[in-house]
């Protein structure tokens, strides 16, 4: 697996906050089990020797995406929350000293599955869970069929290192989620991601990916935060899972990015100084109203 680094500042940068190093882990996924998680956790050993003090995984990256069709063998792949996969990421977390977001596929209960990601600190104690709060169902993507949506709120998760806003995948296409998570302390807005073009919408690739990447890029400026997310790449089926795992700073500014079309470790240092910078000079929170949005409770205003 392929590892680069960006290191990133920039004469806005306030300092005083201290420098944080996130680790991305950019994977592709085949039906060997025990592959992807050698491979993730390899991801993780890459990460943390480049110096990283914050990793974060792709989106249930213990297996191919089990969502591509409504299939009740797929849920014999799901784990508590207390099983040998968490245990695995605790252990990584630990040996490598550092925080980790990782994403699994949680058996709650007979019959309860849920999105989830957990939260480790550097000790390897889980520090947060947080479940996948918007759930698609779209070709391929038939996630209603596995997952009950979160129940978890939007959260921030603190560790030793920094505020973890945990959020995962669908998750990245509401201005809601991202607020509330930077509302409630989050310094980096984190997203376990599995995106990717289907077969016959070729035409539709580069706008679909712009749509994506400019929406990360606006809830790091709208917010004030770090934004990073973890994106699958390689086929499984019809879909070509298209990476570009990338990591914004609070001006929109973009530290790190990850290729198309192969695994990469991607490492970037992010000043949280420079939220405190950002916030001063662009003050949405400043200027927010309200009282005014109500109608956000409803479901349409007409």
């Amino acid at each position: 697996m392929k590892a680069a680094a960006a290191v990133a500042g920039g004469a806005n940068s306030a300092g005083g906050c201290g420098v944080v190093r996130l680790g991305l882990v950019q994977s592709a996924c085949s039906g060997d089990r025990e592959a992807n998680i050698g491979q993730a956790v390899t991801g993780i050993a890459t990460a943390a020797r480049l110096g990283a003090q914050v990793v974060c995984l792709q989106e249930l990256f213990a297996g191919e995406y089990p969502c591509q069709a409504e299939d009740h063998a797929r849920f014999a792949e799901a784990e508590a929350l207390s099983g040998p996969l968490v245990q695995r990421l605790a252990a990584a977390a630990k040996e490598h000293a550092v925080v980790l977001v990782g994403s699994v596929f949680e058996r709650r209960a007979a019959g309860l599955f849920h999105n989830t990601a957990v939260v480790f600190d550097v000790d390897g104690r889980t520090a947060g869970t947080y479940r996948k709060m918007h759930i698609p169902d779209d070709p391929h993507y038939y996630e209603k069929f596995y997952f009950a949506p979160g129940d978890t709120g939007f959260m921030s998760v603190a560790t030793s290192r920094l505020a973890v806003g945990p959020l995962v995948c669908w998750d990245q296409w509401y201005p809601e989620a991202a607020r509330l998570t930077a509302m409630a302390g989050a310094e980096v807005l984190f997203y376990p991601t599995a995106i990717g073009w289907l077969d016959g919408e070729e035409s539709l690739h580069a706008e679909q990916y712009e749509a994506w990447d400019t929406m990360l890029r606006s809830h790091a400026v709208a917010n004030g935060v770090f934004v990073a997310a973890a994106n699958r790449t390689g086929r499984e089926g019809p879909l070509r899972f298209w990476g570009g795992t990338v990591v914004y700073a609070p001006n929109g500014q973009r530290l790190a990015l990850a290729p198309h079309d192969r695994p990469e470790v991607v490492v970037c240092d992010c000043d949280l100084g420079r939220i405190e910078w950002s916030r001063a000079r662009w003050p949405f929170f400043r200027d927010r109203r309200i009282d005014a949005y109500g109608g956000l409770l409803d479901r349409w205003g007409g």
